[in-house]
């Protein structure tokens, strides 16, 4: 819905929460739109809306965030520049742009900061990108307890989709058929230079750690450098 983007910043918080669908006694009404996180003005916004809303933050390694976004604009401009000439303002001396906003966004810290001005750690919830492929109904479940909800959604709910490369519901019964993420998801990437890479993991790495630190919580991203340095070496 978009409810807190730029185009809706004049429209008053009354009308905002009259956009929202209607909600009966016992349901949970939840709005999903990835830009929140790094719009300036969200946080205040939605703040002034209902100041006990829960959270729930999807974030995954910033660099292959970064590669993703990429990715999918290329697959609407194919005549964009490559991902190496768009990442940095001088790769000979190593000067990342961090104003272009696949770089931006991963910035996770950055954009912590602005929410925690409104809203404690309490009321919000990160889930993992990597572990979400990999055990969904793990995930799941965390994100049932965090919203009070019985866990009705498991394991038996999912199944590996190998064509795209990620876990989708199994077939609602009201439905013939499964539901997976839609065509924009599972895109295979294109090859990237390693010492963009590489350089990319040394830049992120403080903001990552700062990251961790905030939300209490290790989401093991240089691990995932580790593992790419060591496979470079091969």
């Amino acid at each position: 819905m978009m409810m807190f983007d730029e185009e809706l910043q004049t429209t008053s918080t009354v009308h905002l929460r009259d956009l929202m669908p209607s909600t009966l006694e016992g349901q949970i009404t939840m709005e999903k739109t990835p830009s929140y996180f790094v719009t300036n003005h969200a946080p205040k916004r939605i703040h002034s809306m209902a100041r006990d809303i829960k959270l729930i933050i999807v974030v995954r390694n910033p660099v292959t965030r970064a590669i993703s976004d990429y990715t999918q604009t290329l697959s609407k401009k194919p005549e964009i520049s490559t991902f190496e000439v768009l990442a940095f303002k001088n790769r000979t001396l190593g000067l990342i742009d961090a104003s272009w906003s696949a770089l931006r966004i991963g910035i996770y810290a950055l954009h912590l900061e602005s929410w925690m001005q409104y809203f404690p750690l309490s009321q919000m919830h990160f889930v993992s990108g990597e572990r979400l492929i990999v055990d969904p109904a793990g995930e799941m479940a965390k994100v049932q307890d965090f919203l009070g909800l019985k866990r009705i959604v498991t394991d038996k709910h999912f199944y590996f989709n190998k064509t795209k490369g990620f876990p989708c519901l199994k077939k609602p019964e009201d439905s013939s058929t499964p539901r997976c993420l839609g065509k924009s998801k599972g895109r295979t990437h294109p090859k990237i230079d390693p010492d963009v890479i590489r350089r990319l993991h040394k830049f992120y790495k403080p903001f990552n750690m700062m990251f961790y630190q905030m939300t209490g919580q290790n989401f093991e991203w240089e691990l995932e450098e580790d593992s790419e340095s060591r496979s470079s070496q091969d």
